[in-house]
């Protein structure tokens, strides 16, 4: 028996008034699949990334997550979303709240874990992401790379079996973007379930299994790293690949 794709798109369309942002996007992602998606601002990658959290609603068309209808009338939107480990841009931590009171609050309320349960599981994490000595502290006294490991961390508390990434390094300082990227990488070669949306090539190339290029609202071209950047077909992607290659041509 084959097993279903952890995604699927089927003729999604959406629209921010009479801008057509998603242009009927047709995709599947199997399980463990670390896919990249790439391409220009304004293509629709963070559009789509987020209708798969139902952070952004659908116009027509479905997204199934494990065969399930996520835009359906009548979801427990909250419950749904805990499944999902989703990492933004801006970090999003409670600033009130410190690192482990962060990565603690949402087990506790959502998977019944007790406070001992919930740090016990927390601790191991911050130790994942190298940032265990910085429990106690607060979001203000963390560099903007800790932010974002942390924000990973409480994330993964929740063990979702699929994790979305919406350009997490775009607001890091050039020097923290590694330290991010790394922890990603280390999901990946966990063989975790990984949507990531960057415009870090490198890291896309080394760690993807394939990668979705975006522009206008469609998926232009699917393919694995070593075709997408040596040999891409559409050409869109050539020309967005000559671009970032010479940026000051």
């Amino acid at each position: 028996m084959i097993a279903s794709p952890i995604i699927e798109c089927r003729k999604v369309n959406k629209f921010y008034g009479s801008y057509h942002a998603l242009i009927d996007v047709d995709e599947s992602i199997e399980r463990g699949e670390v896919v990249v998606v790439c391409g220009p601002s304004g293509s629709g990658k963070s559009t789509l990334i987020r209708t798969i959290n139902r952070l952004e609603s659908i116009d027509s068309g479905q997204i199934l997550l494990d065969g399930q209808d996520i835009h359906r009338p009548g979801i427990e939107l909250d419950r749904f979303r805990s499944g999902i480990g989703f990492v933004f841009q801006q970090f999003n931590l409670f600033p009130h709240l410190s690192v482990i009171d962060n990565c603690t609050l949402a087990p506790m309320h959502l998977r019944g874990l007790t406070p001992a349960q919930a740090k016990d599981a927390a601790m191991v994490l911050l130790e994942r992401v190298g940032l265990a000595d910085k429990a106690n502290a607060y979001p203000a006294q963390l560099s903007g790379g800790q932010q974002q490991r942390v924000a990973i961390a409480r994330a993964l508390a929740m063990q979702p079996p699929l994790m979305l990434f919406d350009e997490p390094t775009s607001a890091l300082d050039p020097e923290m973007v590694g330290e991010v990227l790394l922890v990603i990488r280390d999901l990946a070669h966990k063989g975790m379930t990984l949507v990531v949306v960057t415009h870090e090539m490198g890291f896309a190339r080394e760690v993807a299994d394939r990668i979705l290029f975006m522009d206008h609202g469609v998926v232009l071209e699917r393919a694995k790293p070593d075709d997408f950047f040596n040999r891409p077909q559409h050409p869109r992607a050539q020309q967005f690949l000559s671009d970032i290659r010479s940026p000051f041509a």
